[in-house]
């Protein structure tokens, strides 16, 4: 049986995962909800196969370097993979680059979000490398997934967030501050 992965227009299915959120002793996990991210605003969750691997940290290397990015946009963003708390703790310890994470590591164990998603391989059930744009009414207005071997861009992702937020016509390669067609058209 293949997966079929959530699309855009579906709500995104509720969850509730322990993250690691801190390398401060005692404080390391936190319990993350679906409703977190409500009250206004954005989320864009992104997943990687499996921690202590290669392309994975560049990924999460340069999420955590827009996070602010993120943040201007009222975005809430989670990095998830179906590793435990206990690895992404590890690898948060190991890594110079994510040792200072501003964004939560989920852990989906169980992998019960990462199948809602659809996004689970068939062979060893691990995640694709999928991006998730939700808005704040939980709907998902974007999914992006890249094969394992392919690392996604974050500037793609703000450049889309941008555009959702409009909620305006935008056009190919339009990028924040240019004319959107919505007021192209309208100027006619």
């Amino acid at each position: 049986m293949e997966n079929r992965i959530i699309s855009v227009g579906s709500v995104f299915p509720s969850f509730k995962k322990t993250a690691v959120v801190s390398l401060e002793k005692g404080n390391e996990f936190y319990t993350i909800r679906s409703e977190d991210h409500k009250n206004n605003k954005w989320l864009v969750m992104f997943w990687w196969p499996k921690d202590f691997t290669f392309v994975c940290p560049t990924e999460i290397a340069e999420f955590n370097k827009n996070y602010n990015n993120f943040v201007d946009r009222d975005t809430v963003l989670y990095g998830a993979s179906t590793d435990s708390e206990f690895v992404h703790a590890a690898w948060r310890r190991d890594h110079a680059d994510l040792r200072d994470l501003k964004f939560p590591m989920i852990a989906d164990t169980n992998k019960s979000l990462a199948d809602a998603l659809g996004i689970l391989t068939a062979d060893e059930k691990v995640a694709y490398r999928a991006t998730f744009i939700i808005d704040p009414e939980g709907i998902v207005r974007w999914v992006n997934i890249n094969d394992l071997s392919v690392g996604r861009n974050v500037d793609e992702v703000l450049r889309v967030l941008d555009a959702l937020q409009t909620d305006e016509l935008c056009p190919c390669n339009w990028t924040k501050g240019e004319e959107t067609l919505t007021h192209k058209l309208a100027a006619e």
